[in-house]
């Protein structure tokens, strides 16, 4: 095979997976809480054919080398944690944070999840649970069901207004997790990440302390996609497709020519 139809085709796979990626992205440009993903490249392993540095004769060495390289592959996908813009919503259980941390979930195994979407509801026992799945925020707390309203400080105290009562009453507060490397993180699905050994171990803290963000009730984070960003790249994405079809095709039509007058 000539080396020139290996690697283009690595570039053809190379950028199948780039332009996944940005698909997905745009997909999620409405989602809640969502972190944009970024494709990195790696070039392949060189073929060695001349070392640079070696003895060209007695006393001179060669200046530079000759290496081939082999293509391109995709070796990761990073997860983009920079902060959404902050939409008001005046819904007493959205939740939005404004910083670092996540908020913390329980998942059906018993582990915990991770996400920045805030966009809660009660279940039948008045516990804050995320929209899709109905997982419950931790720590817990309960919403009596006669509160009138809900009020969420800016340090994660949950207090709620009920009838007969001057003063609102305190049934809780959330506490946010936040990591070494949020990067490393694993993504599930449903806007949840899970810990994994790259990740670190979640620290936990009160809103506003230790480099924690604050949160903010009435108010949403949206997906930190940037529409136009992402069709920039794709355009990219789809001329640098397009160039490693026209090398494939090049060295298809010298192939022929080479046949052609043997």
């Amino acid at each position: 095979m000539h080396p020139a139809l290996w690697i283009s085709k690595t570039g053809l796979e190379a950028q199948t997976k780039n332009i996944a990626v940005i698909s997905n992205n745009l997909a999620n440009a409405g989602t809640v809480g969502y972190k944009k993903s970024r494709v990195a490249f790696e070039d392949l392993f060189y073929q060695n054919i001349r070392q640079p540095g070696a003895q060209s004769s007695q006393d001179t060495r060669l200046p530079s080398g000759l290496q081939m390289g082999t293509g391109v592959k995709v070796v990761a996908t990073q997860k983009i944690h920079t902060q959404g813009s902050v939409q008001t919503t005046d819904n007493q259980m959205d939740i939005a944070i404004q910083g670092d941390g996540f908020f913390q979930v329980l998942l059906p195994d018993g582990s915990a999840g991770y996400t920045r979407a805030g966009n809660f509801a009660l279940d039948e026992n008045g516990q804050m649970v995320t929209q899709g799945s109905g997982y419950v925020l931790q720590p817990g707390f309960t919403i009596p069901q006669t509160a009138i309203s809900m009020h969420v400080a800016l340090d994660g105290t949950i207090s709620v207004q009920e009838p007969g009562q001057a003063a609102p009453t305190n049934v809780g507060s959330i506490q946010l997790a936040d990591f070494v490397n949020p990067t490393g993180l694993q993504p599930i699905g449903e806007n949840l990440f899970v810990e994994t050994g790259s990740s670190g171990a979640p620290i936990l803290g009160t809103p506003g302390l230790d480099g924690l963000g604050t949160v903010r009730g009435g108010m949403l984070e949206t997906s930190n996609v940037s529409t136009v960003e992402e069709l920039v790249d794709m355009i990219e994405t789809q001329r640098t497709y397009e160039t490693n079809a026209k090398v494939l095709s090049a060295v298809d039509q010298m192939l022929q020519f080479i046949n052609q007058t043997l």
